[in-house]
């Protein structure tokens, strides 16, 4: 039995029309009357065709048809951020008019496995930050001629960003803290470097991630002698691992803590009510993404929200216009203050 895919010679033969007007009937760029693209599609169904085969137009247009994405963490770690997910659908949707795919792929310093970025057939790439091991990838990509976009980095000169006020955001957060009162306050951030060791920040310490690095200046400008302590990444379980440091000294406690995200933010506050503390009565907390966290509830995070799927949006239309031919200029976003019931001014006695 033949297992031959049918063609739209096929269709249009049975059909009874040309292959021209069969296959103009699914590009859909020219119209057609209603009988005709009836009787297309019917043909179609009865031989089993989707379609035509998208690999024979990559060839024709001398391109893959995929946009390689760059982490540079695990990425099942990644998509437990619901930032990432937001951002992958406004990237989804800023390529869409390519027709392209996503190939998500891992920057783990060694590039050993397939595909890498080193080998994937990638039309283009977007890395996610620009850590140092993120600057080896953009080496790799420039080396093969792919055009690049960066999401909250700065990979230098001559290629598009996509990036947050950061900085700004952070200190009008820090700033409505210090309003209220507060001046004992704590610092809870990203990873700091491509290690992610957990810790407390030695004021020399050189920060190389960026978003970290922003936001975390963002708040010194208005708590310069804050102490910082470092996550090894984005979720519940680290901000609840730094509260549980932040709060083991019931002498030593502070009236407030800004995390740099959302989700560590939760857990700093489940690290403060189990040690017996009240949010916001004795202590105040502010994160940073504006995104559902589970399980936080009936607590209302101060926060900042981000734009993340305009975010992920953005990078793919840059993307799409780099591969067209154009060059896409930088875009800034911006982030919104959104006061919730998390933070209070502090106790007085």
């Amino acid at each position: 039995m033949s297992t031959r895919r049918a063609t739209i010679s096929d269709v249009a033969r049975e059909a009874g029309v040309s292959a021209s007007t069969a296959s103009v009937v699914f590009s859909g760029n020219t119209p057609t009357s209603e009988a005709t693209r009836a009787r297309v599609l019917a043909a179609a169904a009865k031989l089993g065709y989707t379609g035509p085969d998208p690999r024979a137009a990559s060839l024709r247009r001398g391109r893959s048809g995929i946009v390689g994405v760059v982490f540079d963490q695990h990425l099942g770690t990644a998509f437990l951020d619901p930032v990432t997910t937001h951002m992958m659908d406004g990237l989804a949707d800023g390529v869409s008019r390519l027709g392209a795919a996503l190939l998500l792929l891992r920057d783990d310093g060694e590039m050993v496995r397939e595909p890498s970025l080193q080998t994937a057939p990638i039309d283009a790439a977007v890395l996610i930050g620009c850590s140092p091991r993120l600057r080896d990838s953009l080496e790799i990509v420039r080396a093969r001629g792919i055009p690049v976009v960066v999401v909250e980095g700065d990979a230098g000169p001559g290629v598009p960003r996509v990036l947050l006020d950061n900085v700004e955001a952070q200190r009008e957060a820090a700033r409505y803290v210090a309003d209220l009162g507060h001046r004992d306050v704590v610092l809870v951030t990203l990873p700091v470097d491509i290690e992610r060791r957990r810790g407390w920040i030695a004021d020399d310490a050189v920060v190389s991630v960026h978003v970290t690095a922003d936001r975390l200046a963002g708040a010194r400008e208005v708590f310069p002698q804050a102490p910082a302590l470092a996550a090894a990444g984005s979720s519940i379980d680290e901000g609840a691992i730094a509260g549980r440091a932040i709060f083991a000294d019931p002498d030593r406690r502070p009236t407030a803590v800004i995390a740099q995200t959302d989700l560590l933010a939760a857990g700093v506050i489940r690290a403060a009510e189990e040690a017996g503390l009240r949010v916001p009565l004795d202590v105040s907390v502010t994160g940073f993404d504006g995104v559902v966290v589970d399980g936080l509830a009936p607590h209302v995070l101060t926060t900042l929200v981000q734009p993340a799927t305009a975010k992920g949006r953005a990078a793919g239309e840059a993307v799409s216009a780099m591969i067209e031919g154009s060059t896409p200029a930088g875009l800034d976003l911006t982030c919104v203050f959104r006061v919730g019931t998390t933070t209070a001014p502090p106790r007085t006695t």
